[in-house]
C-alpha cells in the first residue's frame, strides 16, 4: 500500500515538472492550426498626373484656352459678340501674326500665375465682400472684356464671399487723370490704369508709350517684356502698396487720327486741334504737326460735333464704341500700338481679402489677361473694317509721313519730351531703359536727351 502511494505521488511531482518545463500534456486537445497569412493588399493604381498639356486640351476651342505649343487650340469662339473677329471668333491668322505672344517667357509665366494645374480652393467662410471695378468706358470692347470674363470668373470662384461690380469713369465723372491719385486714397477700390492718363502724377510710366519709336507690336511687345517689372513696381511704390491684378493686352491698338477733313500728306496735318489722350502722344501729334488738346474720352464726340476739335486720336475699336463714325470722315494711320492698361486694386481694400481670397484675385488676373491675347490680335482689322462699314475713309500713312514720324516726330519731340518730364537724361527710368531696352530697339538715350543709335541685339 505505502508503495502504491509513493509510485502515485512520484508521478504527480514527475507531471507538475513537465508542465513547468513547457511540456505538453499529452491527455490535451491538439492545438488549432494556425491561419495562414494573408496576401498583400494589391496597390491602388497611381492616379495618372495632370499635366499642363492635359489642360489645354480640355479647355481648348473657346474662352480660357491657353498655348501650350499647339496655336490651333486657342482657335474658336471669343466671350461675347464684338470680341473677336468679324465673325465673333479668334481665327488662327491673327493668333500666328502675333505668335511672338505665346512664345514668350512672359507667357509661359502667366500660364504658371493663373495656377491651372493647382486652383486655390475657397477656405474664407466669413461676411461677403463687396467691390466695385471701375473701367475707362464701358462702350469699349477692353472694358467688355472685363465684363464678360473676368468678372464673372471671379464671382464664380468666390461663392458669393466677394461680388465684384462695375463702373466707369463717365459714370463718376472722372476724366482719368487723377484715377491713380483716386486708387492710391481708396476713393476707387480698383480701377483700370491707363500710363497716358496719368502721366502728369508719374511720367516715367510712359516708357512704355513712347509712340512712333516701336515699328511693330513684337519690338513693343519685347521693350515691356524687359521692363514690366519695373513699371509693376513703380506702381506699386507710388500707390502706397496697392496690387495690380491683371493686366489689358491689346495686341489690335494700334492708333488713327480721326477728323473731317482727309489727310492724304504731311503738311495736311499741319494746325489741325487734335484730342490726345496721354503727354507721349501729345508730342507726337505736335511733331506731326498738329494742335494736341487733352479732351476726356466721352467728350470728344461733341467737341467733334461742334468743331471744337478737327481730329481726334484713339485706337480703332475705342473709336467705333464711341460712335466717332457720326462725327468724322476719315480715319488716318495706324501709328502702330500695342495697348496696355494696368487693373490696380486700392492696398488697403486688398490687404482686407484673407490670403486664400488674395490667391484667387491673382489666378484669375492672369487667366484674364491669356484671353486678352487670344482675342485682341484680331482687333485692328475686324474695328477699321467696322468703322469702314459705317463710312469712315482710310487714308493710310504715306511714306513721306512715315519717315517723318520716324526722324522728326520721335527724335525731336516725342523722346526729348519725355526726357525732360522725368527729370532728364539721368533719371532712374532713363537708366531702366538704356539697361534693359536699348538694345531690342537700337536706340540709346544719352544725358541731354539725345539719342546714339547702339546694335540690336533681341
Amino acid at each position: 500500500m505505502r508503495n502504491s502511494v509513493l509510485v502515485f505521488l512520484l508521478l504527480a511531482m514527475f507531471a507538475v515538472i513537465l508542465a513547468a518545463c513547457g511540456g505538453s500534456d499529452p491527455t490535451a486537445a491538439p492545438a488549432a492550426p494556425k491561419p495562414a497569412a494573408k496576401a498583400p493588399a494589391a496597390k491602388a493604381p497611381a492616379a495618372a498626373k495632370v499635366t499642363l498639356e492635359d489642360v489645354a486640351a480640355k479647355l481648348a476651342g473657346g474662352p480660357g484656352s491657353i498655348y501650350v505649343g499647339d496655336l490651333k487650340q486657342l482657335v474658336g469662339p471669343a466671350i461675347a459678340p464684338s470680341l473677336g473677329d468679324a465673325d465673333d471668333m479668334v481665327n488662327l491668322a491673327g493668333l500666328e501674326r502675333e505668335r511672338y505672344l505665346f512664345d514668350s517667357e512672359y507667357y509661359e509665366a502667366l500660364v504658371k500665375k493663373a495656377n491651372l494645374l493647382n486652383p486655390t480652393e475657397l477656405e474664407y467662410d466669413g461676411e461677403p465682400f463687396e467691390i466695385a471695378f471701375t473701367c475707362i468706358n464701358r462702350a469699349i470692347a477692353t472694358c467688355k472684356l472685363v465684363t464678360e470674363y473676368l468678372v464673372p470668373n471671379i464671382n464664380k470662384r468666390m461663392e458669393g464671399k466677394l461680388v465684384v461690380s462695375l463702373s466707369s469713369f463717365p459714370e463718376l465723372g472722372l476724366s482719368g487723370q487723377d484715377s491713380f491719385e483716386l486708387v492710391r486714397e481708396g476713393t476707387l477700390e480698383w480701377a483700370e490704369i491707363y500710363a497716358g492718363y496719368i502721366a502728369g502724377h508719374l511720367p516715367s510710366a510712359e516708357i512704355a508709350l513712347i509712340y512712333g519709336l516701336y515699328p511693330d507690336h513684337e519690338m513693343e511687345f519685347k521693350v515691356n517684356q524687359a521692363i514690366g517689372s519695373d513699371i509693376e513696381k513703380l506702381f506699386v511704390e507710388e500707390s502706397g502698396g496697392g496690387q495690380v491684378v491683371s493686366r489689358m493686352w491689346v495686341s489690335g491698338g494700334d492708333q488713327f487720327f480721326f477728323c473731317q477733313d482727309p489727310i492724304t500728306d504731311l503738311a495736311g496735318f499741319k494746325g489741325k486741334k487734335t484730342r490726345s489722350h496721354g503727354a507721349a502722344l501729345s508730342d507726337w501729334i505736335e511733331g506731326m504737326g498738329a494742335s494736341a488738346q487733352f479732351v476726356a474720352f466721352a467728350e470728344v464726340y461733341t467737341a467733334l460735333e461742334r468743331g471744337v476739335l478737327d481730329c481726334g486720336v484713339t485706337v480703332a475699336f475705342a473709336a467705333h464704341g464711341q460712335r466717332w463714325y457720326e462725327v468724322s470722315k476719315y480715319m488716318v494711320g495706324p501709328l502702330s500700338s500695342q495697348l496696355i492698361t494696368n487693373l490696380i486694386m486700392n492696398k488697403d481694400i486688398y490687404a482686407d481679402f484673407p490670403p486664400d481670397m488674395q490667391q484667387i484675385l491673382i489666378e484669375e488676373g492672369a487667366k484674364h489677361e491669356l484671353e486678352a491675347m487670344r482675342v485682341t490680335p484680331a482687333w485692328n482689322e475686324v474695328w477699321t473694317q467696322r468703322l469702314q462699314d459705317e463710312g469712315l475713309i482710310l487714308n493710310e500713312f504715306t511714306p513721306e509721313m512715315i519717315d517723318h514720324m520716324k526722324n522728326v516726330a520721335v527724335m525731336q519731340h516725342v523722346i526729348p519730351g519725355f526726357v525732360n518730364r522725368v527729370g532728364g537724361g539721368d533719371a532712374p527710368i532713363i537708366k531702366i531703359f538704356n539697361e534693359k531696352a536699348s538694345h531690342i530697339v537700337g536706340l540709346k538715350i544719352n544725358l541731354d536727351g539725345s539719342t546714339t543709335t547702339v546694335p540690336i541685339t533681341e
